[in-house]
């Protein structure tokens, strides 16, 4: 039977530390004190702790004296809480041919207004095919009248730029005051 590999701690904790003086902190100690590494390990001894290195790079090293399943459990949550704090930004696209009607005109726009309102980009290009690349002024055009319809919503983010057989523009919802 195998045995699953053994995971290593990410920090040196209790006889694992080898620096001979550590800075010792923790909830117990009024003072950041830097005493020799068995007077630190003895100390978190007698408080029924562990002494965990915390910053290794350091001169000396920082200790803390802690319960180090407590101290794992506590990083993992404050890991947790930044990433749901991460704004993930989601582009939504709208695509337009060069001579768009108005009522898909309007229709795209309402759907482009629903995407800014949830906090959405709205990336809208006018896609030419085959000959239609003569219209480009025409997409242009159209690209900059869909900017000023959703001018309360959105600032452009960047202009529409022709590269290949599409006519690019980005729009970004304008920030809630």
């Amino acid at each position: 039977m195998r045995r699953p590999p053994v995971k290593e701690n990410p920090h040196r904790i209790n006889n694992e530390i080898t620096a001979p003086q550590v800075r010792v902190v923790g909830e117990n100690i009024e003072q950041p004190t830097v005493m020799s590494t068995r007077d630190a390990l003895r100390m978190a001894d007698e408080m029924e702790l562990d002494l965990i290195e915390i910053s290794p790079k350091a001169d000396p090293p920082v200790c803390r004296i802690a319960d180090y399943q407590k101290f794992l459990y506590q990083q993992k949550k404050k890991a947790k809480e930044i990433k749901a704090k991460q704004v993930k930004v989601v582009i939504k696209e709208i695509r337009f041919g060069p001579q768009t009607d108005d009522h898909d005109y309007n229709f795209k726009l309402k759907h482009a207004q629903n995407f800014l309102k949830e906090g959405a980009k709205v990336k809208a290009y006018v896609f030419f095919r085959g000959r239609s690349i003569i219209f480009k002024e025409q997409g242009e055009i159209l690209l900059l009248r869909f900017a000023t319809d959703l001018e309360e919503l959105a600032k452009v983010e960047s202009m529409p730029k022709l590269d290949g057989k599409k006519m690019t523009m980005v729009l970004a919802p304008k920030s809630k005051k």
